[in-house]
């Protein structure tokens, strides 16, 4: 599906990317653009054949956020229509954050508000060095509420105060050391370098990869107790008995290629 919000390309290996494709307006989202994004999420949460989500953006731009006309028309709403609206945005941000394959952001030039929440709500992202990012909420007299979990979880509680209450940029550099990001590259390498992560998860047995990524967001901030001792070793028991896990060891031993590499 391709419309003119978003751009969906499909690859055999089970790679999809998912495309900002609003330029012109420096890929800034408003109603119409979070139900598809949401919509697509879903879709592809729910497609078996997807192995990796790559979000990404055309132009100079990742996300503006809030799109100009859209804000417009929020500053008429009365508190029940902008409760709605923010329950879709809320809704696009835990959809997104919640997929079972893992997702790979890839940000080059201007990530701003809810654009750094899509961020944030990714399990890698990948920035070009002159990428640069800014929580702007403040400034309108707003607060990011709605990203606030991610971005937390992302970069911690000290740096959110920081950046949340000041509404300055930060560059890539900062982003990485925040965590925001993993890695930093020169723009013209950032679509090969995110699709070579991709391509690494790939050669990855696929439901040990879900598995894997839930065990992160299942051992989360748990207490190391008992309880968590046991649902650990359940885990990994479930897996080696699994067929999956029996051909990747079996594989490894005899010095072969897994069958979900044979493709």
């Amino acid at each position: 599906m391709n419309n003119s919000a978003i751009k969906i390309s499909k690859y055999e290996t089970g790679i999809v990317r998912v495309t900002l494709n609003q330029p012109e307006i420096h890929n800034a989202f408003d109603e119409e653009c979070i139900g598809q994004l949401t919509a697509t999420f879903k879709d592809l949460d729910n497609d078996k054949s997807v192995r990796v989500l790559i979000l990404d953006a055309a132009g100079k731009s990742f996300s503006a956020g809030a799109d100009l006309n859209w804000m417009k028309k929020m500053a008429e709403y009365s508190y029940d229509e902008n409760d709605k609206d923010s329950q879709a945005l809320a809704d696009l941000m835990s959809t997104l954050y919640q997929m079972k394959c893992p997702t790979i952001a890839a940000v080059q030039g201007s990530a701003y508000g809810g654009g750094v929440g899509l961020v944030a709500c990714c399990d890698i992202a990948i920035a070009s060095r002159n990428a640069s990012f800014c929580f702007s909420e403040v400034k309108l007299g707003l607060i990011p509420a709605v990203i606030s979990p991610f971005v937390v979880k992302a970069i911690g509680e000290r740096a959110a105060k920081r950046y949340f209450i000041t509404a300055e940029r930060f560059d890539a550099n900062r982003a990485l050391e925040l965590g925001l990001i993993s890695e930093s590259v020169d723009e013209g390498d950032l679509a090969a370098r995110v699709m070579s992560i991709a391509e690494l998860i790939i050669d990855n047995g696929p439901e040990a990869v879900i598995a894997a990524k839930e065990l992160i967001n299942d051992v989360s901030n748990k207490s190391l107790d008992d309880q968590l001792k046991m649902m650990t070793a359940n885990r990994i028991a479930e897996m080696r008995a699994s067929n999956q896990g029996k051909e990747g060891v079996n594989a490894f031993l005899e010095k072969r290629k897994a069958n979900w590499e044979q493709n």
